[in-house]
């Protein structure tokens, strides 16, 4: 025996130097390499560096003191003062940060090897050790566990070292000897660590061992083989190889019985293996592929197995609560182990602090497993600074300490200390959420006083106090809860259950007085409570009082009907009045595009021209400076900009290359006015908002919009001169283009944001309104203002990255394109939005501090005219003097003029006389070609048939 313990010893002082040795064989290299990076960083004047790095840690540590939860700040401040080599500040910010937040595995391993090196003895083993527990508890690591374990055999020389080791080992199994992809690393340590022991045990060769020797030297046998069978039952990646190194390394070869399991376990492997398949190809989140995983498991119903997969999914997912809730609901039913329990609690409200409902399982998780109440205390005090982002969830909180507060009275007794703690919290939560929260939200979270409500009731129920029940129902009414009938019924029932029938007659007909909402109700149950308690002159009283009250309720809900109604009545007319301006201004429109194509055609005949010459004015024409009536020269005019030809013998002003593109591309669009026939509202788009000075804008209109879909024709709108106006219809040759049409809303073009709308008849629908973005709260997104006009999408996308997965950003401009200093982020869902709030409100941003908050728009007012507009919004374009045009001419020959009355009206002083041929010759060729002109508008064909057939 004590030949096989020196043996043993002499053995294990051995590796130690081997350790010895290689750790200073590593310091020697780290200390080479340091002296080569410092003749380097002389070289490039280190200095200077050094000076800049100083500066920023001095920055980085007052915005830490500004705002302790600036995640970032904390990982910054940490690289650039490991890279300075800033030993004790270095400590002192990861343990701030440790204390505030789970670290990550790169943060907690580089921290642990940090400490490592430094601390060679024993007495500062310790506190590395220390270190090491609190990293196992943030998140379930094999390679923190791996690097712990091999962290121990450094120190097994010591007393007690080796069972320390294989300690640590089990306990590294425990947590993640299931995980089928990384497990297998623990496995082949603790192996390996138990073949170097058995190599210390065995006896040299051709020395015959003692009894004593020989029954160490079973039992580290013994321990191996156990490793492989315990291994070779469990569902691993690879397992194969592990099967086929026990069959070289067994002498007897492998027992049937592990054979069984190590099958059993192969096909629940291959089962998994879809799963651990889909986990290793897909994209972070991988919440999806995490959840199918952990219902496959909760099928099969092994809780090693469904709590190592719900590890896995938090380990990548530490700031989604919806896993935090499921996981520690299936702890608190299903395992129930305190131990467990409390550490997953404390976990889930560390990385998800703004989560109230992990907050309220938290405290339910401690009262369940008999913790202290000073422990439940000091959880609810935390909760209370967690920083919650509604006034209802601090209601909530302080509900469930309240019930866990009055679970731990005994009423029994007449006074007692925890019942004078119980009402010091009452009182205390309502101070709180009156000052509070009241003025961080600007609203109680507690409309209806349910607090209010519960002590109340406790009081009277508990307690037989009536006294301080009725003094709380008094201040809740106080409260603007009086016009409720619910709450006048909840107080009755109170009344009358502990109270008195004279104070429930009271609270009854001050209900009559007071409610609003439903006096119908609160008059009958008078009425009822009078039936069955009262006498004939408290009948008759409340006979008189709920009679009274109904009448004048009747009276007010008279008035305001009629109101309504007369509200209604105005937004009719106004309706119909705004229709039929629309209607008549786009009949005008339509008046001044026939005339003109009249005039266009009648300028081809010179017969008609003569005829025109005797009866009209000789606006559009001007003599020469000869005074020749017989050689004249056309003016250009607006008519003119749309290709009215010249007649023979005259010369037109030469117009510019540009006016011709734009007279061309009118007759266009004009040609394209004429034949409606052509066009599909429904396969159609409206594009506005380009900007005037667009060039060719249907090439490059057809350029945009062609990935969408085949267009069969694009419409660009002009003006009378000629212009782009800014505005125009793409129609495509299926209705599927649509929808992919309008995702190109807001798209830049030269500079201004285009707008693509459906194309809509505002005659038949002139209330028409697109908006969208929701104008409702959106939890997954957030508003951010403050921006600087310069900021992009870019730097808004690298500034909100780390705190979740960006779905779309967008900058708010004005409609030329120019920023306004705000923008939305849309995250995957509520949690990293949440999150982005707490990390980035008050960031400055290029010198600017920007505020960021959930994104919540003010509903839009969809009916402008309806909700007290101005009267000149409503009144049509007529009645400010926009008229008919720029020149207010009518385009129409006088010869097709319709008489406007029975006596003709003078012009410039002399009366018109009716010349034959003109209005009366129109009427008759509408007549001749089988048109009657009072019933039916003329069109331009129409014209053009008078004109040809004059």
């Amino acid at each position: 025996m004590a030949a096989s313990s020196n043996a043993e010893e002499t053995q294990l002082q051995e590796m130690e130097e081997d350790a010895g040795m290689e750790r200073e064989m590593e310091s020697d290299e780290e200390e080479e390499g340091m002296g080569i990076e410092n003749s380097d960083d002389e070289e490039d004047d280190s200095s200077e560096d050094e000076k800049e790095n100083e500066a920023e840690i001095q920055r980085l540590e007052e915005q830490l003191s500004i705002n302790a939860f600036d995640y970032n700040c904390h990982v910054d401040l940490i690289k650039l003062l490991r890279q300075e080599g800033e030993l004790s500040r270095l400590r002192r910010a990861r343990q701030k940060m440790s204390e505030l937040f789970p670290l990550t595995e790169e943060i907690w391993l580089d921290w642990l090897n940090d400490e490592s090196r430094l601390t060679e003895e024993e007495p500062n083993r310790e506190k590395v050790y220390e270190l090491f527990e609190r990293a196992v508890k943030d998140y379930i690591c094999p390679d923190i566990w791996l690097e712990y374990a091999q962290y121990s055999i450094g120190g097994m020389g010591s007393p007690g070292g080796i069972d320390k080791v294989r300690s640590i080992f089990e306990r590294a199994l425990t947590a993640v000897g299931l995980h089928m992809t990384k497990g297998a690393t623990v496995w082949e340590a603790y192996r390996e660590f138990e073949n170097v022991m058995l190599s210390t045990v065995q006896p040299p060769p051709g020395k015959v061992p003692t009894r004593e020797e020989q029954d160490l030297l079973n039992t580290q046998l013994e321990r191996i083989h156990t490793l492989f069978r315990r291994q070779l039952a469990i569902p691993l990646m690879d397992m194969e190889a592990t099967y086929a190194e026990y069959e070289e390394w067994s002498e007897k070869g492998v027992p049937e019985t592990v054979a069984h399991q190590y099958k059993k376990a192969l096909q629940q492997m291959e089962k998994s293996k879809p799963f651990e398949e889909t986990l290793l190809v897909a994209e972070p989140p991988k919440l999806a592929e995490y959840q199918s995983y952990i219902d496959y498991e909760m099928k099969v119903g092994d809780p090693a197995r469904i709590q190592i997969v719900f590890e896995r999914a938090l380990a990548e997912n530490c700031l989604v609560p919806d896993m935090w809730e499921k996981y520690t609901t299936y702890l608190d039913r299903q395992l129930k182990i305190k131990d467990l329990v409390l550490s997953s609690h404390d976990r889930a409200v560390r990385n998800c602090p703004w989560t109230m409902g992990l907050w309220k399982s938290y405290l339910l998780a401690l009262e369940r497993h008999g913790a202290e109440h000073q422990t439940v205390s000091d959880i609810f005090e935390k909760a209370l600074n967690a920083g919650f982002i509604q006034a209802t969830d601090y209601v909530d909180i302080w509900q469930a300490y309240l019930d866990y507060l009055r679970r731990r009275v005994d009423f029994s007794k007449e006074s007692s200390k925890e019942l004078e703690e119980l009402r010091a919290a009452f009182s205390r939560s309502l101070d709180y959420v009156k000052q509070d929260v009241e003025e961080r939200f600007s609203e109680s979270g507690d409309p209806s006083c349910t607090i209010m409500q519960i002590w109340a009731r406790i009081e009277a129920l508990h307690c037989n106090n009536m006294q301080k029940a009725r003094e709380l129902w008094d201040s809740i009414m106080t409260k603007g809860n009086a016009k409720y009938a619910n709450m006048w019924l909840e107080y009755y029932n109170l009344e009358r259950s502990y109270g008195d029938p004279i104070h429930c007659r009271k609270a009854l007909h001050r209900a009559v007085q007071c409610t609003s909402d439903y006096p119908e109700h609160v008059c009958e149950v008078l009425l009822t409570f009078e039936r069955v308690e009262g006498s004939l002159e408290d009948w008759d009283v409340a006979v008189q009082k709920t009679e009274t009250r109904l009448n004048r309720l009747n009276e007010q809900r008279a008035k305001v009907a009629e109101k309504e109604a007369n509200l209604l009545r105005q937004e009719e007319e106004k309706t119909e009045q705004r229709r039929r301006a629309k209607v008549e201004k786009k009949s005008q429109k339509k008046g001044q595009k026939g005339s003109r194509a009249g005039e266009k055609r009648k300028a081809e005949y010179d017969d008609y021209q003569k005829d025109w010459n005797e009866h009209s004015e000789q606006a559009p024409k001007r003599p020469r400076g000869d005074g020749d009536p017989g050689t004249e020269e056309y003016m250009e005019t607006e008519t003119g900009l749309y290709g009215r030809k010249t007649p023979a013998g005259q010369r037109p002003g030469p117009p510019g290359a540009k006016k011709a593109q734009q007279g061309a591309a009118a007759t266009t669009q004009r040609q394209q006015d004429d034949k409606p026939e052509l066009r599909d509202d429904n396969n159609s788009v409206f594009i506005s908002n380009l900007a005037f000075t667009l060039e060719e804008p249907e090439n490059k209109l057809r350029t945009l919009f062609e990935p969408c879909g085949p267009i069969q024709q694009v419409r660009p709108v002009f003006s009378n001169r000629g212009t782009f106006k800014g505005y125009c219809y793409v129609q495509f040759e299926s209705k599927a283009s649509v929808p992919e049409a309008l995702k190109l809303d807001r798209r830049e073009v030269e500079g201004r944001p285009m707008f693509v709308s459906p194309c809509v008849d505002k005659n038949t629908n002139p209330d028409f309104k697109v908006f969208k973005y929701k104008s409702s709260m959106e939890k997954h997104k957030i508003f951010i203002s403050g921006l600087p006009f310069s900021c992009t999408k870019e730097q808004l996308d690298e500034l909100c990255k780390d705190q979740g997965t960006i779905k779309d950003i967008r900058l708010v401009t004005y409609r030329s394109g120019k920023p306004k200093g705000l923008a939305y982020v849309e995250f995957a869902n509520e949690a990293q939005a949440s999150q982005a709030v707490l990390k980035l409100d008050g960031v400055v941003l290029e010198d600017n501090k920007i505020s960021v908050a959930i994104s919540n728009p003010p509903s839009r007012n969809q009916d402008k005219y309806g909700s007290g507009g101005s009267t000149a919004a409503m009144m049509p374009r007529q009645a400010f003097g926009a008229g008919r045009g720029r020149t207010q001419l009518s385009l129409l020959p006088r010869s097709l003029h319709r008489p406007g009355g029975s006596a003709s009206k003078a012009e410039n002083g002399t009366a018109a006389k009716a010349a034959p041929g003109t209005a009366s010759a129109a009427v008759n060729a509408a007549g001749d070609t089988g048109f009657e002109a009072p019933a039916k508008r003329l069109s331009n064909s129409d014209f053009a048939r008078m004109l040809l057939n004059k």
